[in-house]
């Protein structure tokens, strides 16, 4: 059908025709409506100036962001939010969700990093494929983004990202990987940024050859908005949708016109585009654009408001982080006789999201100050001190009346965290610090003697400078719009904290990997640290953490034990263990399996989880599943995996420094051998199945024998065999070529 069109109509389909639409052609196309959408829907208020509706949306669900459905471990509680979102945006007009982003945290100053996952490509893209599929199961498309290696927020428009091949394939690309092989999302959004000297955009390698050739995307690559820069190189690379318009349809004509661009690639594209349209086109029964929420509820195409802020609420739950709980001091008891003093304006103005395009205008919004006082009993006295102003400005009147009322209390849970402003799109962080007025306060609350609680609020890690004092520590992320009732019910041991760090939280800025690199000057970054990226740089160079990835208490124990290995096949292993809650309360474990390589890799790297919740003396099995890919690395020399035959160990444990249960297994490898050359080493040669014998023959007439100097053999292992043919040990520049040939040919047979 699309072919029948006339070019000029192709080519207005492969250009949005909005901000939020895409060109319908009458008779033969839809127009589609995309909204924002990585943890709520965000449609633009019609009534509203704010063409964005970054300031003023529609309400909806504001759920946690991925910062922290990600410490869920918890796949099906993303699948769940991801079919939630799905029928907001039904609700709200829209056909497909912008969203989820799953670029990796290689630094946390990276201002957008609250919506992403981990710093862990595998953890990232398990999460990830389990939200897209959630909401394409609604008969939503979702949207993965940032495609590839947009890490940042300086610059991020033009910025050059100089990442090696290795770094990319291991670090930068596995959850995008494995999300379109897994999940098949509807689209896939380009990023702002160069990689390797070519923009996201118009990068054909990137965009057709990886993506749709390698991995099999069948969907719609669009752009990030506003990151084309050359409309026809971008769809000559393979770029679909360009958002919003520029007005450059003529350019496209006029290229296919004067040879410069095929009719083949507009029609190709603008088919892609036609079938997206037709597949997510709002449906007729959907609550058109404007319908206020309490309609839409009421209506057949809306949602049960209550029912999703219960879902936000339990993500929360979930993915709070208990990091510390010194002599036992949470949970709190809501009967006990006892002076409870809050502190911190956040317990009362909650930060429960981060800024830019992912800003919901929530449907309702809880607060920790009022569902503490709900749940408190009648012996219970809270006090409450806000301590501190959001905006930053020093108040010591504020921080002295929040200070005499810690004195007079038996416990003091102190609310502290970042503004908004300080984590939004387009602008990183300069620091990983609290506030400096919130951090003063700190050190005079824990100076009276009183036991702290520190309830954290960021979309990122923060310093742990001045944490020290305190008796418990629970890290709420960003909650979304019920986190003051999820994080009141933990305090109050309503329930038990079950997240799980994804991001390593080190005791200093300057420690972290990308540290002199970050975030790069003269429009480059190089992505120095390589694939030592978070966990896999710490645990290899053994580098002193405040909280190591995967970290996590609970008000219960677990122990690990009886791990059994079963091989299932070449280089495929079952591998079950069993978890036992050993405390005497309900809680919730996530095991979590790495693979620890010798040589030239990470020291470890996490190949799979399992999240189980268990009464007290329960145990339950956890299974996991390895194979090839899950031992391989990738070599640039072959352009492909490679599992190198040798030993490995299978570890079990509750953080990437709390490993419970270890097993080492030999791999055969894939049976691959490197070819060698001329210019391969003596090592390289000596080390080949044909080459190394062949080698070892043509040597030995010079040698006659005689022993070599160890220091001589040392220096000739590392020489290329080309020239070793300069010294008298009876090999010719012909004699190497020979060689070389006698391998070639045993190579091919």
């Amino acid at each position: 059908m699309v072919r029948e069109l006339s070019l000029a109509e192709q080519a207005s389909l492969t250009s949005g025709a909005g901000m939020w639409e895409t060109v319908a052609v009458p008779g033969a196309v839809p127009a589609l409506t995309v909204s924002d959408g990585p943890h709520g829907i965000r449609r633009p208020d019609p009534d509203s100036a704010d063409a964005l509706g970054i300031s003023e949306s529609i309400p909806a669900t504001c759920f946690p962001p991925a910062v922290t459905l990600g410490c869920s471990w918890d796949p099906e509680l993303a699948r769940r939010v991801g079919a939630a979102l799905a029928v907001e945006a039904r609700a709200l007009g829209a056909g497909v969700v912008l969203g989820p982003g799953v670029n990796i945290k290689r630094s946390p100053l990276c201002g957008r990093n609250f919506e992403y996952f981990a710093e862990d490509p595998y953890h990232a893209g398990v999460l990830g494929a389990a939200l897209v599929t959630g909401i394409q199961s609604g008969g939503v498309g979702a949207c993965v983004k940032h495609f590839a290696a947009n890490n940042q927020e300086t610059d991020r428009l033009r910025v050059d990202a100089d990442v090696d091949e290795q770094t990319l394939r291991e670090i930068y690309l596995p959850a995008f990987e494995r999300i379109v092989r897994e999940a098949r999302p509807a689209a896939v959004m380009c990023a702002y940024n160069k990689l390797n000297g070519t923009y996201a955009s118009q990068h054909r390698w990137l965009l057709t050859e990886l993506l749709r050739d390698e991995w099999g995307f069948d969907g719609v690559v669009v752009s990030d908005w506003g990151a084309v820069n050359d409309r026809v190189a971008a769809l000559a690379a393979g770029l679909d949708l360009e958002m919003p318009p520029t007005g450059t349809d003529d350019q496209i004509i006029e290229a296919v016109h004067n040879g410069q661009l095929s009719a083949e690639a507009v029609a190709t594209a603008a088919g892609r585009v036609a079938a997206l349209a037709h597949r997510y086109a709002t449906t007729p029964d959907a609550a058109p654009a404007g319908t206020p929420v309490d309609a839409a509820r009421a209506g057949a195409a809306g949602w049960d408001v209550d029912a999703h802020h219960a879902l936000a609420a339990e993500v929360a739950r979930a993915s709070a982080v208990l990091l510390k709980n010194d002599d036992a001091v949470l949970p709190l008891d809501p009967a006990a006789a006892q002076r409870i003093a809050v502190l911190g304006e956040l317990a009362r103005t909650p930060r429960y999201q981060g800024g830019g395009s992912s800003h919901v205008t929530p449907t309702k919004l809880d607060a920790a100050w009022p569902a503490l006082r709900r749940l408190a009993g009648e012996r219970t006295e809270l006090t409450f001190a806000a301590g501190y102003r959001l905006d930053g400005t020093a108040d010591a009147e504020l921080a002295g009346a929040a200070v005499t009322t810690a004195a007079a209390a038996d416990v003091a849970v102190v609310f502290l965290g970042l503004p908004e402003a300080a984590e939004s799109e387009g602008v990183d962080r300069t620091s990983i610090d609290l506030p400096a007025d919130q951090l003063d306060l700190l050190r005079r609350v824990t100076a009276t003697g009183t036991r702290v609680v520190l309830v954290l609020a960021s979309g990122g890690v923060l310093s742990p400078d001045g944490w020290w004092d305190t008796s418990a520590i629970l890290a709420g992320f960003l909650p979304g719009q019920a986190g003051g009732t999820a994080l009141a019910e933990l305090l109050f041991g309503v329930h038990a904290p079950a997240g799980r760090l994804t991001e390593t939280i080190p005791l200093r800025l300057a420690d972290t990997p990308s540290y002199l690199h970050f975030p790069g000057r003269d429009g480059h970054v190089r992505y120095g640290e390589g694939r030592y990226v978070g966990y896999r740089f710490f645990d290899t160079v053994e580098r002193e953490v405040a909280y190591p990835f995967g970290h996590g208490l609970s008000y219960t124990t677990f122990d690990h034990r009886d791990l059994v290995v079963r091989a299932t096949g070449e280089n495929r292993w079952q591998i079950e263990a069993t978890v036992t809650n050993t405390g005497d309360r309900f809680g919730h474990e996530v095991a979590q399996l790495y693979l620890a390589f010798p040589g030239d890799r990470p020291r470890h790297e996490l190949r799979a989880f399992a999240k189980v919740g268990l009464a007290p003396g329960e145990s339950a099995p956890v299974r996991f599943e390895i194979g090839p890919r899950d031992l391989a690395e990738w070599s640039v020399p072959r352009g492909d995996w490679q599992v190198t035959a040798g030993r490995f160990t299978v570890e079990i444990g509750a953080s990437s420094r709390d490993i419970r249960l270890r097993a080492e297994l030999t791999t055969p490898g894939d049976g691959y051998v490197a070819p060698v050359g001329p210019m391969s080493t003596v090592t390289e040669w000596l080390a080949h199945p044909v080459g190394g014998p062949l080698l070892a023959a043509a040597l030995a007439p010079a040698l006659d024998g005689q022993p070599l100097d160890p220091a001589l053999v040392a220096l000739a292992r590392s020489l290329p065999l080309v020239k070793l043919a300069t010294f008298p040990v009876g090999l010719t520049p012909a004699r190497v070529a020979d060689l070389v040939g006698q391998v070639d040919r045993a190579a091919t047979g």
